[in-house]
């Protein structure tokens, strides 16, 4: 028996050393994440490896979404068209306002392929009761087609009502799709779903478990929220689909986020995005181009803005970079609102230089914690940034589950990447940047009225701690890197 617990203990010794050199040498990535993982693996030897089987292992597939008829819409031709319109100098900008960012403008066209459009009605929401209201009036106004994606969608009392409406809709003949991530959901099943793929509708997971309980992607999740309806009207931001969005659940109260509402050209992005994601998750049931799912839209309003996606899939971190150029861009203000602040040493250091050049840089974060280890690591690093001068504020109304940046009133994004690592490298993610005075001054004041339901944490009150604080901060930090 010994022997055998010898053997045992050996072999799994050699499987850490060649994970370790696994990492090192073949996965390439980011020092700190390696050094968080070697840690794992070395200090919880058996349970090291499963974990990172779980969590650890980088998403290797190329070309993860593929939509063969996305020539037909024309959207790469736009692309290069604003591209060189851009660097000639002839870019037709409708607002000096858009015109003013178009360094900006051009890194999301070549980082992102994402089209600037300038056409567009833009409505915020801050309060999960208006923005579902308004939703369910657009859901029960469709004509031809309603594409619902979503991280976390649960069937209580809310989902139900949504639930519904949509099988009644697929009944009348309207085209119904339904995706949600696995994770995100858990506990939801296609299955469960039964009644809209009776009623005509189809219904699919996002990465789904190979065993139950057991998903090899546990890491990779779609945390992006989209609806397209008829091809005309957009919604995307922070709010999922629950009852706790209505802010019914006792432990988080009151739930603050930020959610829009589109109508314009830029739905076709977000339709494309939508088309994208169904067709990886449908095993029978991909989109192929109907111009019913791009109509042409007339001009409802004069918002420029551009629809940015990341994941793990793509070389780049296109909303992190989106973030760290309104950082750059920054001459008066930046106001940031999101439930974790766990960002890497870029981002942390481009806010400390903003803070220093005499930039006001406020961060509102949540006064309770949906995870505890992340709500340590975010107090620990808000820290670090009132030294340099930040202003950090508590939100006590609730939670705040708000992902929004708003810059000097001219620039803005709202969606659904927060400030962390996980948002920045591990989950797929999309964002609005919007190119526009009055909408952006609209979520300056919402800002600003959130600070009235809030306590400011101070420095004097930070470096005035408790030990169990600090020691929370101490451990939460190490194992930031993979949180």
């Amino acid at each position: 028996m010994a022997q055998l617990i010898s053997i045992s203990v050996t072999a799994i010794l050699i499987l850490n050393i060649f994970l370790a050199i696994a990492l090192i040498f073949l996965e390439r990535r980011d020092p700190t994440a390696t050094w968080a993982w070697l840690l794992v693996l070395f200090f919880i030897p058996f349970f090291g490896f499963f974990i990172y089987l779980l969590l650890g292992r980088q998403l290797r597939e190329r070309q993860l979404f593929r939509w063969e008829d996305r020539n037909k819409i024309g959207i790469d031709q736009l692309i290069n068209y604003q591209i060189e319109a851009i660097e000639k100098d002839t870019f037709d900008f409708r607002l000096d306002d858009t015109a003013h960012y178009k360094d900006m403008i051009y890194l999301h066209l070549c980082n992102n392929h994402a089209v600037l459009t300038q056409d567009n009605d833009v409505q915020i929401f801050n309060d999960g009761a208006v923005k579902f209201e308004s939703l369910i009036k657009d859901l029960e106004a469709a004509k031809d087609h309603i594409h619902f994606q979503y991280y976390i969608l649960r069937l209580d009392t809310l989902g139900k009502r949504i639930m519904d409406i949509l099988i009644r809709k697929a009944k009348q003949g309207v085209k119904v799709r339904v995706l949600f991530d696995d994770i995100g959901s858990r506990g939801l099943h296609v299955r469960h779903l039964k009644s809209l793929v009776e009623a005509g509708g189809e219904v699919a997971a996002f990465f789904p478990a190979v065993l139950p309980l057991i998903n090899p992607r546990l890491n990779y999740r779609n945390h992006r929220k989209i609806v397209v309806i008829d091809g005309r009207i957009g919604y995307v931001g922070g709010f999922n689909v629950g009852d706790e969005y209505l802010g019914l659940n006792k432990r988080f109260g009151y739930w603050r986020d930020t959610h829009l509402r589109i109508e314009g050209s830029a739905v076709h992005p977000l339709q494309t995005r939508f088309i994208l994601d169904w067709n990886q998750a449908s095993e029978k049931h991909n989109i192929i181009y109907d111009e019913r799912l791009f109509p042409a839209i007339p001009r409802k309003g004069s918002v420029g803005l551009q629809i940015v996606s990341s994941g793990p899939d793509a070389e780049w971190e296109q909303i992190k970079d989106g973030y760290l150029k309104m950082i750059f861009l920054a001459k008066d203000y930046i106001y940031i609102q999101t439930p974790y602040f766990i960002p890497d040493v870029s981002f942390l250091d481009a806010l400390r230089i903003a803070c220093l050049s005499g930039v006001d840089v406020r961060i509102m974060i949540p006064n309770k914690p949906d995870h505890m280890f992340v709500y340590w690591a975010t107090y620990s690093n808000v820290g670090k940034l009132l030294k340099a001068g930040a202003k950090v504020y508590i939100y006590e109304n609730g939670f705040i589950h708000s992902k929004q940046i708003v810059v000097d009133d001219e620039l803005s994004t709202v969606g659904t990447a927060n400030i962390d690592v996980r948002s920045f490298k591990l989950n797929f993610e999309i964002n609005a940047f919007i190119y526009d005075r009055e909408k952006s001054h609209e979520l300056a004041e919402l800002f600003e009225q959130d600070m009235q339901l809030s306590t400011e944490l101070t420095y004097d009150m930070y470096l005035k701690r408790s030990r169990g604080i600090k020691i929370k901060e101490s451990v939460s930090r190490l194992l930031s890197p993979i949180l």
